[in-house]
């Protein structure tokens, strides 16, 4: 390129690294011989020469589950803004399968977002000691983390279904190691406790369709008048059991799900709790990228809001 247009390769660089440096018509004279050239910069070398790879990784659960794309997704273009691309790898919910990717991922990239984490917090302590971590729905104290809260809409919801003459629940929980599911569980138990209510916690192992549609029969058998699920995919088998066995929604029980993450695909349209999810992931993406070393401690936390739809 320097040679083509008879300028030092230091005017090249800063064309394209650092265009304030230079004057305007001498970015338009760079990048137009570029483009006549078939030039494109190389982000791999650039990486070498400062140190810094122009890549981020990001470790999700389940990328089948319809909550994590939109998340995807929002990694991505946030870090667009950044000059930075996305390395999405899968841990299918395995702690070692997820330490494993880690260890592959590190050499390859500036920074690691881990969402949904089920590694123990002395694992999560130690790679964030060395090295540019956050979490994002786990929290470790300590670490930089970013919460996609749900508690405060379901003690809301909770207690809207106990006005409305309640007296009996059913929570439906999903993956034994997600602190999403701890957070939802335990909201749901105390704000049936505070209205003097009786519940039924039941689990859907791995929080599929298919588990949820497994537990549909001890819904019905313990009579609650309400359920409120871990997420909108077991919200949705619950309905479809329900719907099933002649139980109406919402006249005989009212179902509330969690994610909004199919908000338009049954009926009656599911209630469910919205989160912040694309906000929180570009606010990760952020701390990330604005971190020379180890993220300083942050602790973000995101509320939701309940969206009563038809099943409520």
């Amino acid at each position: 390129m320097a040679a083509a247009l008879g300028v030092s390769p230091s005017t090249v660089s800063r064309a394209f690294n650092h265009p304030r440096k230079l004057l305007p018509e001498t970015v338009e004279r760079v990048r137009a011989a570029a483009a006549e050239l078939g030039y494109v910069p190389n982000r791999a070398a650039r990486a070498l020469s400062t140190g810094r790879p122009a890549t981020i990784g990001l470790t999700v659960p389940d990328i089948t589950n319809p909550f994590f794309p939109p998340m995807v997704r929002a990694a991505q273009r946030e870090a667009e803004r950044h000059e930075l691309d996305v390395f999405v790898a899968e841990t299918d919910q395995d702690p070692a399968r997820e330490l494993r990717l880690i260890e592959r991922l590190r050499p390859q990239v500036r920074g690691l977002v881990l969402a949904s984490s089920r590694l123990d917090e002395d694992v999560l302590r130690a790679t964030a000691a060395s090295f540019p971590v956050v979490l994002v729905n786990r929290d470790v104290p300590g670490l930089a983390r970013v919460l996609l809260a749900a508690s405060d809409p379901l003690e809301r919801a909770v207690a809207g279904f106990a006005a409305a003459g309640v007296r009996s629940f059913c929570y439906v929980g999903g993956p034994r190691r997600s602190w999403s599911e701890l957070e939802r569980r335990t909201a749901v138990q105390r704000a049936v406790a505070r209205h003097g209510a009786e519940l039924t916690v039941l689990r859907a192992n791995r929080g599929t369709f298919e588990a949820a549609q497994r537990v549909v029969d001890d819904i019905v058998e313990c009579g609650a008048g309400a359920v409120v699920a871990f997420d909108d995919v077991i919200a949705l088998a619950v309905l479809a059991g329900l719907t099933a066995r002649g139980v109406r929604v919402p006249e005989d029980v009212k179902l509330l799900g969690c994610d909004d993450a199919l908000p338009i695909v049954s009926d009656p349209p599911l209630s469910t709790v919205r989160l912040r999810a694309a906000k929180g992931m570009r606010r990760a993406i952020q701390m990330l990228s604005a971190a020379d070393g180890p993220v300083p401690e942050q602790r973000v936390e995101l509320h939701g809001e309940v969206l009563h739809r038809g099943t409520t």
